[in-house]
Parts: structure tokens; C-alpha cells; sequence
């Protein structure tokens, strides 16, 4: 059941980071900024061409090779644990969509769009597929933590 559940999933998750990129382009301007919560979150518009907090700009082939090594790793790895817990499988499922998702950003656009901003913290703006890396990393270290 989870060898066909999950890639349909994962397919859902990049479809859903796809729709909210681009109905962030389609309705704010770049660089713009609409409160959503005031004081708490707002959307920004932005083109990331870096890693996160915009570091390494405009280095789109080392990331397009780090994508496919991490993406196949999590794949390869899923692969052998499909059996897995929960947790670790989820964490995998995220980190694969997530990976992809960012992925066909910068395959297609040369750069990352990125739209949330957390008002209440200085952070940087991130998107879908950045809150599916950071849950998936999160949710696979304690999944492999406890299995220790």
C-alpha cells in the first residue's frame, strides 16, 4: 500500500509548492508585501537564486547537483526502509518533495520563489517546499534518533 500511496503523495506536495509559487507571481508583484496576520506572517514575492538565506547566488548548477544527490539519496533510501516507521517515511516523503519542488524552481526559472515572511522573528523568507525540507530533515533525525 505505501509503495503507491507515497509517490502519489509526494506528487500532491510538489503540486501544492507549484500552485502556491505560482499564485504568489500571478497576484503579488515582486518584492510586494500583504500582511496576512498582521504581526505575525505576511507574503513577500521574491526570486531566490541562492541557498537559504539567499547564500551562494547564482551558483544554480551546484545546487542542481546537490538537489540530485540528496533527492536520490532520500529515494534509494526509501526504497530500502519502505517498511520503515512512520516518522522516517514521512520525513523521506518530505525531504523528496521538498528537494523536487525547489528543484524545478531553479531547473525552469534560474531561481527559487519565495514568499513567507514571519513577521515576529527576524528569519528569512522562505516557501512551501523550504517548510517540507526543514519538517522532513526534522521528522527523519528523530525517526533515526529513536531507532538507535
Amino acid at each position: 500500500m505505501r509503495k503507491v500511496l507515497i509517490p502519489i503523495i509526494t506528487l500532491g506536495l510538489i503540486v501544492l509548492d507549484q500552485l502556491s509559487k505560482h499564485w504568489i507571481v500571478s497576484h503579488i508583484t515582486l518584492g510586494e508585501v500583504k500582511s496576512v496576520i498582521p504581526g505575525i506572517v505576511s507574503l513577500t514575492y521574491l526570486q531566490n537564486n541562492g541557498a537559504a538565506f539567499s547564500s551562494l547566488q547564482n551558483q544554480q548548477w551546484l545546487f542542481a547537483i546537490i538537489t540530485v544527490v540528496v533527492v536520490g539519496a532520500a529515494i534509494y533510501y526509501m526504497v530500502k526502509n519502505i517498511k520503515g516507521s512512520f516518522w522516517l517515511v514521512s520525513g523521506l516523503t518530505l525531504i523528496i518533495a521538498g528537494g523536487l519542488g525547489n528543484f524545478i524552481d531553479r531547473m525552469m526559472q534560474g531561481y527559487v520563489v519565495d514568499m513567507v515572511h514571519l513577521d515576529f522573528v527576524n528569519f528569512a523568507i522562505f516557501n512551501v517546499a523550504d517548510s517540507y525540507l526543514t519538517v522532513g530533515v526534522v521528522l527523519l533525525m528523530t525517526a533515526l534518533w529513536r531507532e538507535e
